[in-house]
This record gives C-alpha cells, sequence and structure tokens, in this order.
C-alpha cells in the first residue's frame, strides 16, 4: 500500500486482535465480529457505517472495510484493495457484474439483482421487478452511501422507480430506523405482474412482505410443479400464490392456498385470476398449524402438500425451538398427502443448517404416521449466489418426499 495515497491519509485504520483468526478474512470470510476488533477510543469514535483499512495484528492491511459499532458484526469486508474509493464508478462495477449475471439467467428483468455479501454489496438486496427495483440497506454504510448506490442501479439497469425498503429485524440490529420511500422516479400504482413459472404474481411493491415477493423459490416452484400435474395440491404459508400458482401452471387440477395474510392471500387470487387459475384456485386464511390440524380432522387429502414457513429459527438462540416447530409442521401435514403423494417442506432459517432440518422433517413425517422417499433437495435460485466462506449466504432448503401409499 502506497502510505502516501489520498485515501489512505483520509482513512482511519481498525486492527484485529492479535490472537484474532486474520486468515479467514484473507481467504475471503467478510467479517469481523465485535469481540476480534481492538476498540480503542479512536475506534469507539467512528460513525455507524464508517469506512476504514483493516490491519492484522501485524498491522498488516487487509482491505478496506465499514464499521459499525452498534452491531455484532462490527466491521464488513468491502474491498480487498485498501485504497478504493466508495463512489458512484465502485457500485457502477459491482452493479455490472451482478447484472451480467442475472441477464444471462432470465430472458426478462425479473429476479434478485443483489444478494448481499455474495455480490460484494455486504448487507444490501435489490430485488428487480421490470422497471422498478426494490433495495433493501440493511447495513448502516449501505445507508450512507444510498445516492451513488442508486445513481449506479438506475445507470446499469435502465430502471425508472428505486424504492428503499428499510424495514425488518437486520435494521434493527444495526442501529438503523425503518423506513420505506421511493427515492428515484415515480411511484408504483397497484400491485406489480411478475411472470414467473407460466403464471403471474401480484407484487405489492410498497406495503408486502420483503421486497414485495420471493425470488429465491423460483426453481423450486418450478420443480413442484412437475408434481403437481393432475393433482390437487395444498399450498401452506402461501403468501402472494408462490407455490400454488406454479403448480396450476403446470397442469393442477386445484389448489388451494393457506396464509394468515389476508392481503397475501388477495393478491394470490389476482395473480391467479391475471393467469386464468381463477375457477381452480381457492384460499382459506387462519393460522397454518389450525388450519392443518382443521383439515386434518375434515379427513382432507392432496396429491401434493407444500409447506413454505417464515424462518422458524432466524438465529442460533431459536434454533432448538425453530426444530420443534418444522417438525410439528411436518407431522400435521404428512397424514394431509393422499397415499403415493408427494410432500414439500422448506425452511429459510439461517440457523438451521440441511442435516438439522432434514432430520426434524424426517421425524414429523414418522410421528404423523407416515414413511417417505427423499426424491429432491433444493436450494435458492442462481440469482441468490452463495459466498462460499459465509454459510449465512446459503439459507433456504426444500425438501420433496414421496410418501407411502
Amino acid at each position: 500500500m502506497n502510505d502516501d495515497s489520498p485515501n489512505t491519509r483520509l482513512l482511519p485504520t481498525v486492527r484485529l486482535k492479535p490472537k484474532a483468526e486474520a486468515r479467514a478474512i484473507r481467504h475471503g470470510f467478510p467479517w469481523v465480529y465485535a469481540d476480534e476488533l481492538v476498540t480503542d477510543r479512536r475506534t469507539q469514535a467512528l460513525a455507524p457505517g464508517a469506512l476504514a483499512v483493516l490491519e492484522d495484528g501485524d498491522r498488516r492491511a487487509l482491505g478496506l472495510v465499514t464499521v459499525n459499532l452498534k452491531s455484532k458484526i462490527i466491521a464488513r469486508m468491502l474491498d480487498r484493495d485498501p485504497e478504493a474509493v466508495i463512489d458512484q464508478a465502485w457500485f457502477t462495477a459491482r452493479l455490472t457484474r451482478a447484472f451480467a449475471h442475472r441477464s444471462r439467467l432470465y430472458a426478462q428483468p425479473f429476479y434478485r439483482l443483489v444478494h448481499a455479501e455474495a455480490d460484494g454489496l455486504p448487507g444490501i438486496v435489490i430485488d428487480r421487478f421490470g422497471d422498478v427495483a426494490v433495495v433493501q440497506p440493511n447495513a448502516a454504510w449501505a445507508e450512507a452511501h444510498l445516492d451513488a448506490l442508486v445513481a449506479a442501479l438506475v445507470a446499469v439497469t435502465g430502471v425508472s422507480t428505486v424504492i428503499k425498503n428499510g424495514q425488518g429485524r437486520v435494521r434493527g440490529l444495526e442501529g438503523l430506523d425503518e423506513e420505506m420511500a421511493v427515492v428515484h422516479g415515480p411511484v408504483p400504482v397497484g400491485p406489480v405482474a411478475v411472470p414467473m413459472n407460466g403464471a403471474s404474481y401480484m407484487a405489492d411493491l410498497m406495503g408486502g412482505q420483503k421486497t414485495g415477493l420471493f425470488f429465491d423459490q423460483r426453481e423450486n416452484h418450478a420443480f413442484a410443479a412437475r408434481l403437481a400435474k393432475g393433482g390437487t395440491v395444498l399450498d401452506v404459508f402461501s403468501h402472494v400464490g408462490g407455490f400454488a400458482l406454479a403448480a396450476l401452471a403446470g397442469g393442477a387440477v386445484s389448489a388451494l392456498a393457506v396464509d394468515a395474510s389476508a392481503p397475501a392471500l388477495a393478491l394470490a387470487g389476482q395473480g391467479a385470476a391475471a393467469s386464468g387459475f381463477a375457477d381452480r384456485f381457492t384460499t382459506r386464511q387462519g393460522d397454518a398449524f389450525d388450519v392443518l390440524e382443521a383439515l386434518g380432522a375434515e379427513g382432507a387429502h392432496f396429491d401434493l402438500v407444500i409447506c413454505d414457513p417464515p424462518a422458524f429459527a432466524p438465529a442460533k438462540p431459536a434454533l432448538e425451538a425453530g426444530l420443534r416447530a418444522y417438525e410439528r409442521l411436518a407431522r400435521l401435514a404428512a397424514p394431509l398427502v393422499a397415499p403415493g403423494g408427494y410432500l414439500v417442506l422448506c425452511s429459510c432459517s439461517h440457523a438451521a443448517d440441511l442435516s438439522a432440518f432434514r432430520n426434524a422433517s424426517a421425524r414429523g413425517i414418522g410421528r404423523g404416521g407416515r414413511r417417505g422417499q427423499l426424491i429432491f433437495t433444493g436450494f435458492a435460485g442462481p440469482d441468490h449466489p452463495v459466498l462460499p466462506q459465509l454459510a449465512e449466504s446459503s439459507y433456504l432448503k426444500a425438501l420433496a418426499f414421496r410418501l407411502d401409499g
């Protein structure tokens, strides 16, 4: 590093403790935890989201980081070049690379454009819905550089509207306030129609969950649709139609969508109508566990049952309770599957790895009086890349079982 460079002179330095593992950082791990960093008075004076040069215990530069003392992740690696300048050109380079990948994958501009650390933009999620992009700046540095990010986003993609979705648990962990705002272009009028897997989904970009739609299940929707042809389908935690609409596009004779949210089910109904499936689509509002118990009492059976719940184990302290919830879900869902039918169980919990989730699901199926073959294991689609060094970037699991006759 050139000690005379202007960036070096302007930026503070932060240093790993002598016993902290610098090797992981050098090999691509992007985070520094609070107990790994020397927090002297200069470091403590840094504002949330401040930029700094990270050094190892021997004062050798490791790269450019953003620092937030309010977060357990006290530093996030932005660039391996400690002299990098975080400006619109820097964002343009990162976004251009992300955009090239998604453009190769999808013929239409509906996808996750940026998947945080895995796309080199820590704490930032961007979903694209045609001419609209929804940005989740979930880290303090992203909030501080939002103008440059938005300008680069518009330049690279040509979107006409950018929405800032500053909501959710993660922002609270960074000490950030909640905010929903249009930061570029006109406000969207009504839900946006999103074509996926032969169906049309309706996404409420200003008032829906997360960014309005879950692109991560696209590949798993497609697989489930193959199982649904000619059969009846139950989609639990359906949100705006999720698996149900894909199943109907794949030839299901009927689909029942269950969700606690009336607005989400209303959007699912609109999507079914727009897709030409209204006569084969019904909804049932209520707590998923209560509805499953009620369907069991009614003696209902379906050829394909899918359960795609929110994260029951979003962090390690919730792991045991979360695994019990996944087991209970499988126990209640399994008896609803017709002989020889299929059960798809999903988890988006970071803390529950594939093995733990698979074991909980298998226990639940057994407790539900059924046995089955595991025929498919799915993950998030390729617009949700995984950073190999960061297990948290691989969160979604989908298991498909064929149950006994």
